[in-house]
């Protein structure tokens, strides 16, 4: 039987990055959706950070509690993580968000009336389908720079040279913050298959723009991994 304290599987390093990623979309999403006018922008921002939080200490300890393409590539340009398990833990991820989407379109259509595409589902935009109506540059601008910060908060938030233990604390909070900034400008992607999860289900003007949703966030998280490696440093 495998040691999963010290020698997780591939399978379920896998299978922890879907389970993680299906949360994630599930919660901050979900609460986008279903409770969205209840919560309001600061309860979606809360939402997306208290689903990265627990996920990071349910799966982290399996798979690094990755849920994020973006956070991948990040790891991988910094020099934390293989680039040949890469695209295993991105199609877990894409296939964990996509799951959640699928099931969160389910519930919602149990309400009379409603239209995943009208209520544009979670998905993320600019122009016309910006929250506050801010343009390609700006939306593309927030997301690589807001992405970079907090690729930099897991790398330093997951250093042996920090507090052990805290860091999906540190992780979670970064990611509230970076909701409470970028909601009214972009819905806050920062992670691809976060952005994909939703776009499959909330129409043709959702999948047009989420290419950007895509880009911007990993451009983001390649800087953040080189400026860590380059500027910040890291341990032997």
């Amino acid at each position: 039987m495998n040691d999963l304290t010290t020698h997780p599987s591939t399978s379920q390093k896998l299978s922890a990055e879907l389970l993680g990623t299906f949360w994630l979309v599930l919660g901050g999403c979900g609460t986008a959706v279903l409770a969205g006018d209840q919560v309001g922008a600061p309860g979606i921002a809360a939402a997306f950070g208290l689903t990265v939080l627990t996920g990071a200490y349910a799966f982290g300890p399996v798979s690094g509690g990755h849920f994020n393409p973006a956070v991948t590539v990040g790891l991988a340009t910094a020099r934390r993580f293989a680039w040949r398990d890469a695209p295993g833990y991105v199609v877990a991820q894409v296939v964990g968000a996509t799951l959640a989407g699928a099931l969160l379109l389910a519930i919602a259509s149990g309400k009379d009336g409603f239209s995943a595409s009208a209520s544009g589902f979670a998905s993320n935009g600019f122009g016309d389908r910006s929250p506050g109506g801010y343009g390609f540059w700006a939306v593309v601008a927030t997301e690589v720079v807001l992405t970079a910060f907090f690729v930099l908060v897991i790398l330093g938030a997951s250093s042996k040279r920090a507090a052990a233990g805290f860091s999906g604390v540190a992780i979670g909070l970064a990611l509230t913050l970076v909701h409470l900034i970028s909601i009214p400008v972009s819905n806050t992607s920062v992670n691809p298959a976060r952005s994909l999860g939703v776009a499959w289900f909330a129409g043709g003007d959702a999948l047009a723009q989420v290419w950007v949703f895509v880009a911007a966030p990993v451009i983001g998280a390649a800087i953040a991994g080189v400026a860590h490696a380059l500027v910040l440093g890291d341990e032997a």
